[in-house]
């Protein structure tokens, strides 16, 4: 058992509980005393982190979705789908390993599952790009949403993305082409669509899986045009002013939630998802379940349709 790493507006106030814990973990035997001890301190640790989760601000939780430790794609999968078969490749140049795409079955009902995949170590985020795909990405992901189509699986689609992969080599393959197709394609998909934002929804990176019937964020992630750095970067010439940029963006799950952008928001427990990662997948799982009742009753033509009307809202102001 380990305990995550503490962000740095977290060490203040849960360094000392932090450190206590995280001693009575690597201790190889444990006795009753010692078991009880590590409940109290971390139903105390909880208690704390709770208040402090309260009144976070758009920075911080932008921490909070980027922490190393949070559940990512692959751990959604494992805890909320049944017999994952992953599809490789989009059949013009290689396979995108940034992209993490298949066919699952879900409480008994076949769909297709396509998100962003980072890694938790240096290895790990070379093999999958820090979570930034290319174009091959983005054409095995519309490779999965044809397929889903063709077989009248709804699709389910998890973000967590910086942005999408800004290398001379993207650029020359069609990065923003591909981009453009998916959402394009998206909009005339025949199937429900769903999609979770489970850590950074970062500009046309994401956007490229989120053209989607219902979508959902987890209470500390962030959904935003650009990244707090790189806004900082354009408007100040100071990617130090990221936390400027970050409140000036309104990043955060409540703000999205309020402008219609995204249609509910995921409970995560107190100190974030990567704290209890199995019950923040069960809140995920309950929320893919509701959409997909709602969804599966209604006519191709009605989800179309509300489909282009959900985007063609947003952004409206009286």
């Amino acid at each position: 058992m380990e305990v995550p790493i503490l962000l740095d507006f977290e060490k203040k106030k849960l360094g000392s509980l932090h450190a206590k814990l995280k001693i009575l973990y690597a201790k190889r035997e444990k006795r009753e005393k010692d078991y009880q001890t590590i409940k109290k301190l971390e139903t105390k640790l909880q208690s704390k982190a709770a208040v402090i989760y309260k009144k976070l601000s758009c920075w911080q939780r932008t921490q909070v979705a980027r922490h190393s430790s949070r559940p990512y794609t692959s751990d959604y999968i494992q805890h909320i789908f049944k017999d994952f078969i992953e599809i490789h490749g989009d059949r013009l140049y290689k396979d995108d390993r940034s992209i993490l795409a298949g066919l699952a079955v879900f409480n008994g009902r076949s769909v297709v599952v396509v998100g962003h995949q980072k890694g938790r170590n240096t290895q790990e985020n070379i093999e999958f790009n820090f979570g930034m795909p290319n174009p091959e990405g983005y054409r095995k992901a519309l490779r999965l949403f044809k397929l889903a189509d063709k077989f009248s699986m709804p699709i389910i689609t998890f973000i967590d993305t910086p942005g999408a992969y800004p290398g001379i080599g993207a650029e020359k393959r069609g990065q923003a082409s591909a981009i453009a197709t998916n959402l394009q394609q998206m909009f005339s998909i025949k199937v429900p669509i769903i999609a979770i934002v489970i850590g950074e929804g970062g500009s046309g990176g994401a956007l490229a899986l989120s053209v989607a019937d219902h979508i959902h964020m987890l209470e500390n992630s962030v959904y935003s045009v650009i990244s707090p750095e790189s806004c900082a970067s354009i408007l100040w010439r100071d990617a130090s002013y990221k936390k400027e940029a970050a409140e000036a963006l309104k990043n955060d799950a409540k703000t999205a939630f309020r402008f219609g952008i995204v249609d509910s928001i995921i409970e995560e427990v107190p100190g974030g998802a990567h704290r209890d990662s199995m019950l923040t997948a069960k809140h995920v799982g309950e929320a893919i379940e509701k959409s997909l009742k709602t969804l599966s009753r209604k006519s191709v033509a009605t989800l179309l349709a509300e489909r282009i009307e959900k985007f063609a809202k947003v952004g409206e102001f009286l």
